[in-house]
This record gives structure tokens, C-alpha cells and sequence, in this order.
């Protein structure tokens, strides 16, 4: 088969994500094709995985005990918005991404540099908590199967983590309120 026949035939595929882009965009620059990349590269390495871990014979959990899943839980949740707004992860989301500020207690708020194309969609992957969610909550999972003990103790150092963060926002609280509490009766 010629080259030629091979991009006649990808025509109407090519078409038809132009009349998409352009109806469900309305003009704005969003990344769909890229998008669609990454939905590829995810599905693509997630069936990497798990052709991998059937090919060591490896047994599927049959279920996963409550404690695991809260563990992962958490952990994916910590580990996911330390990706997405940690300043000290910055450097990963940096090419990507545009500096525009503080955005609560230890976290940035970032803009995406570029506005259509991968970057535009790695950007907005790796500043969106809820995004990265789906990838680390992949990874823990991935990593629970084939090597749940390692997973537990990294998913329990985020949960810990996810823990204490909770008490240091306790703690600044109990120190306004105390420190308010204490400016009224001095001053009462």
C-alpha cells in the first residue's frame, strides 16, 4: 500500500477531529488532540502493566482490606496535590507551567504557558490535583499488586504526611483562636 493511500484513508479520521475540535472549542485553544495523547500514553502504559504482571503470574487481590484502601486513599491524595502544588516540586511542572503566586498555606498557583498542544495539556495535567489523582491512585495500585509491602510503607510516609498537615492547620487555628481569644480579655 502507497503512502498516499495510507493518508487518503486517515482523511476522513483527520476531518472529523477538526469539525470536533472546532464545535466543542468554540475558538478557545484547548489541547483535545494532546489530551487524547495522554488518555493514550495512560491506557498504553496501564496495559503495559498489567500484561507485565500476567506474564509473572501474579495473582489479582481478590479484595483489598479497608485499611489498605484508606492508606492508598490518603496517600494518593497527598502525593497527587504535592505533584500538582508543591513549590518544591516546581521544577518538574516549570517547563510547562507559569508562576502567578501563593495559593494557600505551602502551595502555588500556576497557569499553563502554552494554550493548545502537549504542553497545554501537561500543564494542565501536572497542575490539576484531581488529574494527577488518576495517575499516582494507577501507581499505588500498580504498586499494591506487584509489591504491596513497599506501596504500603510509601502510600503510609504520604499519609503521614496528609496527617500532619491536618494538625499544623489545627494548630494555626487553636493559635489564632487562642491569640484572639487573648486580645478580647486584654482588652475587655
Amino acid at each position: 500500500m502507497a503512502m498516499a493511500d495510507v493518508r487518503a484513508m486517515g482523511e476522513p479520521v483527520r476531518r472529523w477531529a477538526r469539525t470536533q475540535k472546532q464545535e466543542y472549542t468554540q475558538g478557545e485553544a484547548r489541547p483535545l488532540g494532546a489530551d487524547l495523547g495522554a488518555m493514550g500514553v495512560y491506557l498504553g502504559l496501564v496495559g503495559t502493566a498489567a500484561a507485565a504482571i500476567r506474564a509473572t503470574g501474579r495473582e489479582l487481590p481478590s479484595r483489598i482490606p479497608v485499611g489498605d484502601a484508606v492508606l492508598l486513599t490518603v496517600g494518593t491524595f497527598r502525593l497527587a496535590r504535592r505533584i500538582a502544588k508543591d513549590p518544591v516540586t516546581a521544577p518538574v511542572r516549570a517547563p510547562f507551567v507559569r508562576y502567578q503566586g501563593t495559593s494557600g498555606e505551602a502551595e502555588v498557583a500556576e497557569v499553563v504557558r502554552e494554550h493548545g498542544g502537549v504542553k497545554h495539556a501537561v500543564g494542565e495535567l501536572l497542575t490539576c490535583p484531581f488529574c494527577m489523582a488518576q495517575w499516582v491512585g494507577t501507581g499505588f495500585v500498580l504498586g499494591y499488586v506487584t509489591a504491596p509491602r513497599a506501596t504500603r510503607l510509601a502510600a503510609l510516609t504520604m499519609t503521614m504526611v496528609a496527617g500532619s498537615d491536618v494538625l499544623q492547620f489545627v494548630y494555626d487555628a487553636i493559635q489564632n483562636g487562642a491569640l484572639k481569644g487573648g486580645e478580647r480579655t486584654a482588652g475587655a
